[in-house]
C-alpha cells in the first residue's frame, strides 16, 4: 500500500479549472429548482392555472431527475464522462430556452421535464469528475467547492428569481441559463480531460424497467399528496404502492447480476451506509422545511419575492464562512468529530422558526438563518466526502449515483410532508364565504387563506370590510407555519442519531486501489 502524504496537497490550477466546469453545471441545475419556486404565483396568473397545476413545473422536473439519475453511471462508462457531461449541459440549456417559449402550463411542464433529463445527470457526473480530479487526499477541499451551489442555490434562487420577475418578466428565469450554458459548454470542451471510453459492460435493462419507473411512480404519488390532502386518495397511494413494489423488487434483484443498474452492494461499506442514512434524514428535515422559509416571508409578512429572497441571504453568508473550513477539516479530521456540532448549530438556528408569529423580529430571524448557514456549511459536503473517500476508483460513479438518488427521494418526501402539514394546519382555520371579485358568486375559503391572499395583495386588504377577520386569519396562518417548522426542527434533532455513528477515526482511502497497472475508467 502506498504511503499517504503527511498533509493534503493544495488544489492546483488544473483541478480548480475542472471544478469550475462542474460548479457552473451544478449552479444551473440547482438554481433552477429554487428560482421556479418563487415564480409559482406568477405562473398561476400568467396561465390562468391552479396552484396544483403550476406545482407540476417543479414536480415534473423532479420526476425527470429521479428517472435519469440511475442511468448516469452506465452511460458515463459507455460514452465517457466529458461527452456525457456536455450532452447533459446541452439538453438542460435547450430545455431552458424552450421553457421561456411556453404558451400554456402544459407546455411549460413538458419543457421542464426535458430540463430535468439533462439536469439529473449533471450532479452525479460532476461529483465523479471532481472526485477523480482531486485524488484521495483532496476530496474534502474539492467537494467543498461543489458544495457552494448545493448550499447557496436555495438562498440565491429566490433573490435572482424575484429580481428577474419584478424587473423584467418570468421568461428570464429560464433565458438566463442560455449564456451560462453556452459558456459552460465551451469551458468544458477545453478543460475536461479527453474521454477514453472502453467497451462497456452490458446494460441492465431489467433493472432499468424496475428502478426508473419505480422511482418516478413513487415520487409522483408523494408529490400529489399536498394536492389531494390524503394518503388514501387513489392518485396518491396507487402510484406510491406501485412504485414502492418496483423499487423493492429491484432491491432483491440487484444482487443477482454482476453489473446492476444501481449497485447496492456498495452499502456493505459501513462509511457509505452511515453517511447515506445521515444525509437522507438531514435532507428530509432541512430541505423540506427550508423551502417554506421564503413562503413565510411572502405570505405572513407580505414581502415581495425579491425582499423575501434577500432576507434569506444571511443563511448563504453563514454557509460561505464555514464551507471552506469544513472542506479543509474533512481532509484532516474524521467527520464524526465535526458534523454533529454542525447539526447542533442548525438546530439552534432552526428553533427560532418554531416560535414565529405575525410580527417576529427580522433581526431574530436573520440571525437564526445565519447560524443555520454556519451549520449547513459544515454538514452536507463533509458527509458526501466521507461516503466517497473509501470507495475505489471504479466505484465512485456508482457511489455518487446512489447518493444523488437518496437525496432526490429524501428531498421530494421532505417537501411533500412539510407541504401537507402546512396545508392541513391552514385548512383547520375557520371557514368563511366571500363573493368572487369577478362574478360576485359566493366562494368558500378559510380565514387563514383569505388573510394570506390579503397579505400578498395589499389593495384587496385595504378594501376588505372586516379587518379583524384578516388579523385572526393571519395569526392562525403564522401558527400553522410555526407548527410545520417544529416538525422540521424535531427531524433535524433526529439526524444527530445516525450522525453519532459517522467515522471518528481517520479513514483509509481506497480511491487508488484499482489504478495500479491500468488506466482508470468510470464503470457502472
Amino acid at each position: 500500500m502506498s504511503s499517504q502524504p503527511a498533509a493534503p496537497a493544495k488544489l492546483d490550477g488544473a483541478v480548480l479549472k475542472i471544478a469550475g466546469v462542474v460548479v457552473l453545471g451544478a449552479i444551473m441545475s440547482i438554481l433552477d429548482v429554487t428560482v421556479v419556486s418563487v415564480a409559482i404565483p406568477t405562473f398561476q396568473e400568467e396561465f390562468g392555472a391552479t396552484y396544483a397545476e403550476v406545482a407540476w413545473t417543479m414536480t415534473g422536473y423532479t420526476l425527470a431527475l429521479a428517472t435519469v439519475i440511475p442511468l448516469t453511471g452506465w452511460a458515463a462508462d459507455r460514452f465517457g464522462t466529458k461527452r456525457l457531461y456536455m450532452t447533459a449541459l446541452l439538453l438542460f440549456t435547450i430545455g431552458s430556452v424552450l421553457c421561456a417559449t411556453a404558451d400554456n402550463i402544459g407546455q411549460l411542464v413538458a419543457y421542464r421535464v426535458l430540463q430535468g433529463l439533462g439536469g439529473g445527470m449533471l450532479m452525479p457526473l460532476g461529483m465523479t469528475i471532481m472526485t477523480k480530479a482531486a485524488g484521495p487526499e483532496r476530496i474534502g477541499r474539492l467537494m467543498a467547492v461543489l458544495g457552494i451551489p448545493m448550499l447557496l442555490g436555495p438562498i440565491s434562487g429566490p433573490i435572482l428569481g424575484g429580481w428577474l420577475i419584478d424587473s423584467y418578466s418570468w421568461h428570464w428565469i429560464f433565458l438566463i441559463n442560455l449564456p451560462i450554458g453556452i459558456g459552460a459548454l465551451i469551458y468544458a470542451q477545453f478543460v475536461l480531460p479527453k474521454d477514453r471510453p472502453e467497451p462497456s459492460e452490458s446494460f441492465d435493462f431489467v433493472g432499468m424497467l424496475m428502478l426508473s419507473p419505480g422511482l418516478a411512480l413513487f415520487l409522483y404519488g408523494v408529490s400529489t399528496l399536498p394536492e389531494e390532502q390524503s394518503i388514501t386518495a387513489g392518485k396518491v397511494w396507487i402510484p406510491m404502492l406501485a412504485g414502492a413494489l418496483l423499487v423493492i423488487g429491484f432491491v432483491f434483484y440487484s444482487f443477482k447480476p454482476k453489473h446492476p443498474l444501481l449497485d447496492l452492494r456498495l452499502l456493505r461499506n459501513r462509511n457509505l451506509t452511515v453517511a447515506s442514512i445521515t444525509l437522507a434524514v438531514f435532507t428530509v428535515a432541512f430541505m423540506g422545511a427550508g423551502l417554506l422559509f421564503p413562503s413565510y416571508f411572502l405570505q405572513i409578512h407580505g414581502e415581495s419575492t425579491l425582499h423575501a429572497g434577500l432576507l434569506m441571504a444571511p443563511q448563504g453568508i453563514g454557509a460561505m464562512l464555514t464551507m471552506p473550513i469544513a472542506g479543509m477539516l474533512a481532509d484532516k479530521v474524521p467527520i464524526g468529530r465535526t458534523v454533529p456540532f454542525a447539526l447542533l448549530l442548525i438546530a439552534a438556528g432552526f428553533f427560532a422558526f418554531t416560535q414565529v408569529g405575525t410580527d417576529t423580529s427580522y433581526v431574530l430571524l436573520c440571525g437564526s438563518l445565519f447560524v443555520m448557514g454556519l451549520g449547513m456549511g459544515g454538514t452536507m459536503m463533509p458527509i458526501m466526502t466521507s461516503a466517497l473517500r473509501t470507495l475505489t476508483n471504479h466505484e465512485v460513479a456508482r457511489g455518487s449515483t446512489l447518493l444523488n438518488i437518496l437525496q432526490q427521494i429524501a428531498g421530494s418526501v421532505g417537501g411533500a410532508v412539510m407541504s401537507v402539514i402546512l396545508t392541513s394546519e391552514l385548512n383547520d382555520s375557520t371557514p368563511v364565504t366571500i363573493p368572487d371579485p369577478q362574478t360576485g358568486q359566493p366562494v368558500a375559503t378559510t380565514e387563514a387563506q383569505l388573510a394570506i391572499g390579503a397579505q400578498m395583495n395589499p389593495e384587496m386588504a385595504a378594501q376588505f370590510p372586516d379587518q379583524s377577520l384578516l388579523e385572526r386569519g393571519l395569526e392562525f396562518a403564522a401558527d400553522s407555519f410555526a407548527t410545520t417548522f417544529t416538525v422540521g426542527f424535531v427531524l433535524v434533532l433526529l439526524t444527530l442519531i445516525p450522525a453519532l455513528f459517522l467515522p471518528r477515526k481517520r479513514e483509509v482511502s481506497h480511491l487508488l486501489d484499482d489504478e495500479k497497472g491500468a488506466t482508470p475508467v468510470i464503470m457502472h
